[in-house]
């Protein structure tokens, strides 16, 4: 078994929790009501801003060019491809890009972003990829499964989510994440590989519990 399929196995229960969500399971059939998906969008925008931040601190370690070159294809698209999604949505729901930008992060939005930037700040780069492989790995797998069950054609704004995240652009990124957890991986020491293991499964958790946040429409007690 492989070192990052050692870590899907690990978190299996959750991905599988995570594909069975009813937010997820939402999006695929379009039965997911607007609400939701308003709030999901302007949370997840706030995540992909620190998202990127996580991934500029990955090119600063990275281990050579190559590497480092394509952590900036992926920071790119990030900041380009995935959030001009977002903001394209939310001009359709009347939101402009400042109140998109003054949204304040919902509990697990802060929480989960926090977790990546300790790991970026304090990892190294198997860890920060370790931490990174549940969203971008996942986000491929749920779109692909949902793509595989048909489009919601009656609901064109999830068939465009499900879209991005099955394009051969996003899916290289993806596997090439794969990949370059997979060699860091395999060369890290036990211990190394323990902290990359935890922070792939504190990421999964995170996961699970932002389409939890955005189902609930989660917000803060006061």
């Amino acid at each position: 078994m492989t070192f990052t399929e050692g870590l899907r196995q690990a978190g299996a229960a959750i991905w599988a929790r995570t594909r069975e969500h009813p937010f997820v399971r939402g999006i695929g059939d379009g039965t997911l009501p607007e609400e939701r998906f308003r709030f999901y969008i302007r949370q997840d925008y706030l995540f992909l801003i620190e998202y990127a931040r996580v991934l500029a601190l990955a090119v600063a370690r990275g281990t050579d060019l190559a590497v480092m070159g394509r952590l900036a294809e992926l920071l790119h698209a990030t900041l380009t491809t995935e959030m001009a999604l977002h903001r394209s949505y939310c001009a359709e729901f009347g939101i402009t890009a400042e109140a998109l930008e003054a949204t304040t992060p919902a509990p697990t939005t802060y929480a989960y972003t926090r977790h990546l930037l300790a790991v970026a700040w304090g990892g190294d780069l198997g860890e920060i990829a370790a931490s990174l492989f549940p969203c971008q790995w996942g986000y491929w797998e749920i779109a692909r499964a949902l793509a595989a069950a048909g489009e919601p054609v009656r609901a064109p704004l999830y068939a465009r989510w499900i879209q991005t995240y099955t394009s051969p652009e996003y899916g290289e990124l993806a596997a090439w994440l794969r990949e370059l957890l997979e060699r860091l991986g395999g060369a890290a020491s036990p211990d190394a590989r323990e902290r990359m293991r935890g922070h792939f499964l504190t990421s999964s958790r995170f996961e699970l519990a932002f389409w939890e946040m955005s189902w609930r429409m989660e917000g803060w007690p006061v």
